[in-house]
């Protein structure tokens, strides 16, 4: 088994609880986990019909984060929703993160960020 990450991809996004928020926007990274079994396959018949391509994941991320929700948990939970909808069974376990690079907190701090286990 292998695992395939997708590190800090940065989206302009229109997620938040103010109306503000999701009518301006704010950069938000989302990171990728996936434990994927048929990657040991992949290792052996450099072929990418035996795994996962991540570039067609970050294109599911990217879809996803497109949908304002007022929380991250939400934007969080449709990105797993869409992983196992696409990857039915492929995918035994994972971890998505979405953070929120600028929250409108008047405090001084890099982001605020979600994260969920997930299994398909």
């Amino acid at each position: 088994m292998g695992r395939i990450s997708i590190n800090r991809l940065r989206l302009l996004s229109h997620h938040g609880v103010m109306e503000q928020e999701r009518r301006v926007g704010n950069i938000f990274e989302v990171s990728l986990t996936m434990d994927v079994p048929a990657t040991e396959r992949a290792m052996a018949t450099d072929d990418l019909t035996d795994t996962i391509n991540y570039a067609a994941v970050t294109e599911l991320i990217k879809r996803e984060m497109a949908h304002p929700c007022k929380l991250i948990e939400a934007a969080a939970g449709r990105i797993i929703l869409a992983l196992r909808a696409e990857y039915p069974g492929q995918i035994s376990h994972g971890t998505v993160s979405v953070s929120k690079m600028a929250p409108p907190i008047p405090m001084e701090m890099e982001s605020v960020t979600y994260t969920a286990d997930f299994n398909t």
